[in-house]
């Protein structure tokens, strides 16, 4: 017999399910469209050392390899390992994409480049609650822009969209890896374990300030590097204003790096009119190598984990052209989202006019459908189904199906009387 579950980690969805995905998407899209973004594509394949180059830093370790075919796989010998056997692999994020996707088109693209993807993604690792091997990406990038511009303007964009979707009362956490870097600097850290320390950093809202410290003397750190970084985060953490935080950093930090996060603190504050606030984190890190300014969040006290990140990451094309192109990107978690939307709406947002048309199989089908077509151009969105026997349970299933109205077809009766479900 046919095994007629899913792979391990990965799901079928209903249509009701997909109905909210739908609607979601579009929300987002349309808030996107708004602020100059256009739909871009990459394919789900990349070419394995894309995937595997130091840009997606423990994601890296997650890639879903593809073996070669035919005479590549055989020539590649019974012994062989790694990438001796893969070419290709299914891509665990949307950056490292668009990063080639630019690279090799950027002369056919605008600049700057403002992109929005949405697609699936895949990551080969433990499945558990709320985690799938396949999920659903949601990123806006701004690609050839050098300016705290980007960073407002991707903060909004995606707050907006966030706000449309019926989320508030959220917070936006900054920081600057250029921060971070120089923070470790101060404290002693050699720089090739910056990116270590970071990683355990980033674990923070997870394991607490005692378990990075475990992790970050059990990776054999300077004892007394990460008792000075963590006494000086923990006390940044307890001041409120930029400016307060601002004074317990190191001196060597370069003045236009305060600068641009003052800008885009304040302008973005000046947009949000009280719908949702940001905030300068010291301990925010994000777990991506690729990040080479600054970094930002979206958190609810009202949900465990963030609703967007991102950040920018300026080195990352140059390693596909030759040459640095300055980037910026912010992704919404689109599975925690919809995971808090159905949560907090059984009922999947629908068509308002979805309503069922329902005929006898001996009805004449060309009236049915011109009935249906009279109905469509009316504005409902029409389906056809064949009237049963027992209507009471054919009319509750319609509901739970989300349908609005449902006719019974009458070819006497031109149009057909039209009822809504909710007052069966």
């Amino acid at each position: 017999m046919s095994n007629l579950t899913p792979p391990r980690g990965m799901r079928d969805l209903l249509p009701r399910e997909v109905t909210l995905r739908d609607h979601a998407t579009s929300v987002i899209l349309e808030t996107y469209r708004k602020y100059g973004f256009v739909r871009v594509e990459t394919p789900a394949l990349e070419n394995i050392e894309n995937l595997t180059g130091g840009e997606g830093g423990e994601n890296e370790k997650l890639v879903f390899k593809v073996l070669k075919r035919g005479e590549k796989l055989l020539n590649s010998g019974t012994g062989a390992v790694g990438l001796d056997l893969a070419d290709l692999g299914l891509r665990f994020d949307l950056t490292v994409p668009l990063a080639r996707y630019y690279a090799g088109n950027f002369s056919a693209l605008p600049n700057p480049l403002k992109a929005v993807q949405i697609g699936p993604v895949w990551r080969a690792e433990r499945p558990q609650k709320g985690r799938y091997r396949q999920f659903t990406q949601c990123d806006i990038d701004i690609i050839g822009m050098d300016s705290p511009f980007a960073e407002v303007e991707l903060i909004l964009a995606t707050s907006d969209a966030l706000l449309a979707l019926g989320f508030s009362n959220f917070t936006v956490r900054i920081n600057d890896r250029r921060v971070l870097q120089s923070l470790a600097e101060y404290s002693g850290f050699q720089p090739e374990a910056f990116n270590r320390a970071f990683i355990a950093l980033d674990k923070i809202d997870k394991i607490g300030i005692e378990g990075v410290r475990n992790e970050l003397i059990g990776t054999e750190q300077n004892v007394e590097a990460v008792e000075k970084l963590l006494d000086v985060l923990t006390k940044m953490s307890t001041q409120q204003t930029f400016e307060q935080k601002k004074g317990l950093l190191p001196d060597q930090m370069d003045r236009p790096v305060y600068d641009a996060l003052q800008t885009v603190i304040d302008t973005v504050l000046a947009q949000a009119g009280g719908r949702f606030g940001i905030l300068f984190d010291p301990l925010l890190v994000r777990g991506m190598s690729y990040y080479t300014g600054q970094i930002f969040e979206i958190s609810s006290a009202e949900f465990p984990s963030s609703l967007a990140g991102g950040g920018r990451y300026d080195k990352m094309i140059g390693k596909f052209l030759g040459r640095d192109i300055p980037a910026c990107g912010f992704s919404i978690g689109f599975e925690r989202v919809i995971s808090i939307l159905e949560a907090k709406n059984p009922t999947s947002p629908v068509h308002s006019r979805k309503l069922a048309l329902l005929f006898e199989k001996t009805d004449p089908l060309a009236d049915v459908v011109a009935t249906a077509r009279k109905l469509r151009d009316e504005g409902y969105a029409v389906s056809l189904q064949v009237k049963r026997p027992k209507l009471r349970k054919q009319l509750d299933e319609l509901a739970l199906q989300d349908f609005s109205f449902f006719s019974v077809f009458d070819g006497r009766e031109q149009p057909p009387a039209i009822k809504t479900l909710a007052a069966i």
